[in-house]
């Protein structure tokens, strides 16, 4: 199966049987998405909407949390995986961000980066969800997924799959693209044992077919 052939597939049935695919992760502004994307990181999104809505309520604001130490908001995200260095992270994001940016989460990648705990996934993540500018993140469900079905093949690394992915993916629907891959590993293509049998991508997917 020639790759055109393959991404048209899948698209089309993702677009015909996931019409509205979005973040699972619970915010109400920018800075509180940041927050829990940063959260997010190998730690589940479930985990996360536990611990926010405390956290929110204590720093509604980046000049807030920035006037916090890590000590006070890992009583808040304990729980989380990492809880040490991501409150490091929380209170160094939000001090560059009241610092440098006026207390407003950027809109270009580049300046996302710059923030501390904010990689190249989250940084795509906000562009993406926030600012709905044409960006792939990819977490360890859209490298899994990606690779098991044939939409990149031999990627080594989060960068070679975002390249190979956007090359072939309308920009229009990146963002929604990237939501589609994450609940699809989330829910179906599970990283130990994928649920070929309920899954709709079977006529598209390499490893179906190599299982046969």
């Amino acid at each position: 199966m020639r790759k055109e052939e393959r991404y048209k597939g899948v698209i089309g049935w993702f677009t015909e049987n996931v019409p509205v695919a979005e973040t699972e992760l619970h915010y109400k502004d920018p800075f509180q998405l940041l927050m829990a994307v940063i959260l997010s990181a190998q730690c589940t999104d479930k985990r996360v909407n536990t611990v926010t809505p405390p956290l929110f309520e204590a720093f509604p604001a980046a000049e807030v949390l920035a006037a916090s130490t890590p000590e006070a908001v890992y009583e808040y995200i304990k729980s989380v995986s990492y809880p040490n260095n991501k409150a490091k992270h929380l209170v160094g994001m939000a001090r560059m961000l009241a610092g440098d940016f006026k207390g407003i989460v950027p809109s270009d990648i580049k300046e996302l980066q710059k923030l501390p705990g904010v990689g190249r996934k989250t940084a795509n993540v906000i562009a993406s969800v926030v600012y709905d500018k044409p960006a792939m993140a990819v977490d360890t469900h859209v490298f899994r997924v990606s690779n098991r079905i044939g939409l990149t093949v031999n990627s080594k690394t989060p960068l070679e799959t975002e390249r190979e992915l956007v090359k072939h993916i309308p920009e229009a629907i990146l963002g929604k693209a990237h939501h589609w891959l994450i609940l699809h590993g989330r829910y179906t293509c599970m990283a130990r044992i994928p649920q070929c049998d309920a899954c709709g991508l079977k006529p598209w997917c390499n490893y179906f077919w190599k299982q046969r």
